[in-house]
């Protein structure tokens, strides 16, 4: 994707060959800043503060991390060391484990000499693949859209409603719940978002809409409580959104505030799809609700709220009254029954057993 008309991944390698990139999200919408990993530390960091959020970039960062520790220390201790640093940073995405568990495989049999630069080249290739992913899941949610809007009777605004943030930003590139808005914005559909702010961090509010300001793609910020009102009036042809673990069932977990989400969709008759690539499957999880971690985050993050004061200065500010405790999970499970559909990089198929197992036999039989 573009920022101010230039191709742009949200992590890359530096020109030294050595050193990594992001962009820093917890600046975003009223900053641009780049941020460079060097260490260990420095990826683990962007990891738990989220400089990086989002399933598939959780885990590419985690690929790099991985990588940087080895050229610190290669040994079988220092290997596994980095493994238990990057996988306790956040509990919830699946990518994260699926990443170290791929690197370790792969750089365990290998002498420690060999070990930095094979974690290196991995780490692009899990960022390259994850790319393509992105990309073939926003060609069969593209279609899904065409064939809604058709049937619709190719109306002036098609309405989509997506909570939290699931595009290019949570990604390498393209997105997986954005990338269908994209690709379909770009075939003539008339693409219209309704952007959930999604708190406590609203991500929907600073990123989903920072990224489609960029593309150009309409859209309008509403607050999480309004979906609902929306749907009752006609006025959503469809909800998208992410996830950071599915089950081999089809349960999705994503940010707080999608299952009331699916819930008011169900009743109104909305379609309800939910995008991800394969690595966001969890094959040993059958129960999302039950078994699923929920990230606990602290209370700072519902308390105060980070954005640009009339002076144009940024700061934090504080919403609740001095003594007011309060509570945070980061994540809700929205059972499988009330997903319309799993958009994957292999197709479209039913929230269940039986849908994911015919999709991806390979996997499901592992």
């Amino acid at each position: 994707m573009k920022v101010n008309g230039t191709p742009t991944r949200t992590i890359w390698l530096a020109e030294d060959g050595r050193t990594v990139e992001i962009i820093d999200q917890t600046r975003l919408p009223h900053r641009y800043e780049i941020t460079r990993l060097e260490t260990l530390d420095d990826a683990c960091r962007a990891i738990k503060d989220m400089l990086v959020r989002g399933a598939p970039l959780i885990g590419a960062t985690a690929a790099h991390g991985l990588a940087l520790a080895m050229r610190a220390d290669p040994s079988d201790g220092g290997l596994a060391t980095a493994y238990d640093r990057l996988f306790a940073t956040r509990p919830t995405a699946i990518n994260l484990r699926w990443a170290l568990d791929d690197l370790r495989t792969r750089l365990t049999p290998l002498p420690p000499g060999e070990r930095a630069t094979a974690a290196v080249a991995r780490a692009v290739a899990i960022c390259d693949e994850d790319v393509a992913l992105n990309e073939a899941i926003g060609d069969h949610g593209h279609a899904i859209f065409r064939d809604l809007w058709e049937r619709k009777g190719q109306p002036e605004r098609f309405n989509v409603l997506t909570h939290c943030n699931a595009g290019w930003l949570a990604t390498v590139d393209w997105g997986t719940a954005l990338a269908p808005i994209y690709k379909a914005h770009d075939a003539g559909i008339p693409v219209h978002v309704w952007v959930d702010e999604t708190r406590p961090r609203n991500q929907g509010a600073s990123l989903t809409a920072w990224e489609l300001n960029q593309h150009g793609v309409p859209h309008t910020v509403i607050v999480d409580n309004a979906g609902g009102h929306f749907m009752q009036h006609g006025m959503v042809d469809v909800c998208i959104v992410g996830t950071d673990r599915t089950t081999a069932t089809g349960d999705v977990c994503n940010k707080i505030g999608t299952y009331l989400k699916a819930l008011a969709a169900r009743d109104n008759g909305v379609p309800f799809y939910v995008a991800l690539p394969s690595p966001t499957i969890d094959w040993t999880v059958r129960d999302g609700v039950a078994e699923i971690p929920i990230e606990d985050r602290g209370p700072g993050e519902v308390q105060r709220l980070w954005g640009r004061l009339d002076s144009g200065e940024t700061a934090w500010i504080t919403v609740t009254p001095e003594g007011s405790p309060a509570a945070n999970p980061a994540f809700d499970v929205t059972p499988g029954r009330l997903v319309t559909g799993l958009v994957t990089e292999r197709g479209v198929c039913a929230a269940s057993a039986d849908g994911l197992s015919g999709l991806f036999p390979d996997r499901a039989a592992a």
